[in-house]
């Protein structure tokens, strides 16, 4: 006999599920997908965190066997050599960092600086994605509590887990040198704190999958036509010439019509150069390249192929751009055909396409 069986209903959540989630899955809020992160990718993290700081002039990874206690330096002044510099000791543990996780870390700080392998950092933070035990915080804020917990884990903790050459005892100089050691330089960077600081960097979208945040209104091109832009003008005062056999040295010659069409590939442009600021913000160098290349390379058959004159190139060229699928650029779902337009005067600009035939 079958057992009792139920109709199976969708919900109101399932039935009203995002197009993208049904290709990518549920969104991960960015505290719950760090902890999904390897250790290397949460030091990455970490890193570029780091270097989206003002006030660093290096920051380097050193993570990995032999790093002696130093995950991510942040060097204020990198041409000095007393420079001040921060040390981020990443851990991604399944758990709230504890006092036992930490005296192995303190034992390596104390020891490299007192045998002058490195100085003594500015400020010393761990991170991690689970963030600081309750216990270990209480520590953290009376530092003379982590100079006492360290020196009595000393011998399990540390004396053969510093270096693998050789025991380290706590005595002596060293243990004068724990003593006197400031503790306060010791902390630790709350995660939402890191996330929402990552998030300004170009590299928050790559890293969280969140997608790009909306695009700001682009600029109005100015009355003058500034100097970023006078090739790519010439070009089209070519084109226009080009049509009414004619030589133009400026636009204040130009037809009404040619005018309008000048202002229009002004704001496209415009609005080209602030898809690059756009992408330089949000995105890893290379993006707006990418893009650049694709409409090149998807345009330039039309751009060289015959045209009545210079300026049936530069509709056919622009138009040509406006219709093409860029299904691989990671700035897909933020480029309208005005930008498209814009990269392709971009490229005119950069000589990299020309509208009049022999002028270079």
């Amino acid at each position: 006999m079958k057992p009792t069986g139920h109709v199976i209903t969708v919900s109101t959540e399932i039935g009203g599920a995002d197009p993208l989630e049904i290709r990518s899955g549920p969104l991960i809020p960015p505290i719950e997908r760090i902890k999904l992160f390897s250790a290397d990718q949460w030091e990455a993290v970490v890193d570029e965190w780091a270097s989206s700081l003002p006030g660093y002039g290096l920051v380097e990874r050193a993570g990995g066997a032999g790093d002696k206690g130093c995950d991510v330096i942040a060097t204020v002044d990198p041409s000095g050599p007393n420079s001040d510099w921060d040390n981020y000791q990443c851990k991604h543990y399944d758990h709230p960092l504890a006092p036992g996780d930490i005296w192995i870390e303190l034992g390596k700080l104390c020891y490299y600086t007192f045998i002058g392998n490195y100085s003594v950092p500015r400020a010393y933070r761990f991170v991690a994605p689970r963030g600081v035990g309750t216990k270990l915080l209480n520590m953290i804020k009376k530092p003379e509590n982590l100079r006492e917990g360290l020196i009595a884990n000393w011998a399990a903790k540390c004396v053969a887990q510093i270096t693998a050459t050789k025991r380290v005892p706590l005595e002596g100089e060293l243990l004068d040198h724990v003593k006197a050691f400031d503790f306060a330089r010791i902390g630790h960077l709350p995660t939402p704190r890191l996330i929402e600081q990552h998030r300004k960097t170009p590299y928050f979208a790559v890293r969280f999958g969140l997608g790009l945040p909306a695009r700001p209104a682009s600029p109005v091109p100015p009355t003058t036509i500034a100097a970023g832009e006078t090739r790519y003008v010439a070009q089209l005062l070519d084109a226009y010439g080009d049509n009414q056999g004619a030589a133009y040295a400026s636009p204040a010659s130009l037809t009404d019509l040619h005018k309008r069409h000048l202002q229009r590939a002004r704001e496209s442009f415009y609005c080209a150069e602030a898809l690059r600021s756009f992408s330089r913000d949000t995105l890893p160098d290379g993006a707006f390249e990418n893009l650049q290349g694709q409409i090149l390379h998807g345009v330039i058959d039309t751009a060289e192929a015959d045209h009545p004159c210079g300026l049936t190139r530069v509709n056919a060229t622009t138009a040509h751009a406006t219709n093409l699928n860029l299904t691989s650029s990671a700035l897909l779902g933020r480029v309208d055909p005005n930008d498209r337009k814009g990269v392709v005067h971009q490229l005119a600009n950069e000589d990299r396409l020309t509208w009049v035939q022999g002028d270079a």
